[in-house]
């Protein structure tokens, strides 16, 4: 009787054994998190050269990822000093986002940029910023109004503060109404 309890106890933890081992593995519990590491909000980042700023970066909400890219999902502005330190350029949109491996910024939405100097404004729906080489550019439709006149046309290429552009496809382009612009 004795060796009955004993084989009957083998066989009960040979089968807990078996089915403790089948258990399957949720493979979604498993994957590598891929969202922001780091949130900073009212974010002012400020860029300058031999002790004269020459931009600055604001922004509501900043996220920044593991990879170094950052979102900007609130909105992000940019402003443009000249040498002397004068405020010459604007750039707003509705989300903005930094790839660090192109050194590129990427505005998205309502993009609005301005030249407050040579009374120039821009209007697309996405527009890249290349830090290092001091341009801006767009594959989009693009409105740009020059004092009294309007010209559309798709793609555009500009230094970073606005001053000199080059419309790529001109659409059209006319002269302003009193009371209309972008």
């Amino acid at each position: 009787m004795n060796s009955s309890f004993r084989l009957f106890g083998i066989g009960i933890c040979i089968v807990f054994g078996l089915f403790s081992c089948g258990q399957e593995v949720n493979l979604d519990a498993l994957q590598v998190y891929d969202g922001p590491i780091n949130e900073a909000k009212d974010v002012l980042l400020i860029h300058s050269d031999s002790a004269v700023l020459r931009s600055e970066i604001e922004a509501p909400l900043q996220l920044e990822f593991k990879n170094g890219n950052l979102e900007f999902p609130e909105g992000i502005d940019i402003k443009f000093y000249t040498v002397q330190g004068v405020l010459e350029t604007t750039m707003r949109a509705d989300r903005g986002y930094f790839d660090k491996q192109s050194n590129l910024y990427r505005g998205e939405g309502n993009v609005q940029i301005q030249n407050l100097i040579k009374d120039q404004k821009l209007q697309t729906e996405e527009i890249f910023w290349n830090q290092a080489e001091k341009k801006i550019y767009t594959d989009k439709f693009v409105t740009i109004q020059e004092r009294q006149t309007l010209f559309n046309g798709t793609g555009m290429e500009a230094d970073d503060s606005f001053s000199n552009y080059q419309l790529k496809q001109v659409r059209d382009s006319r002269t302003l109404l009193p009371g209309e612009g972008i």
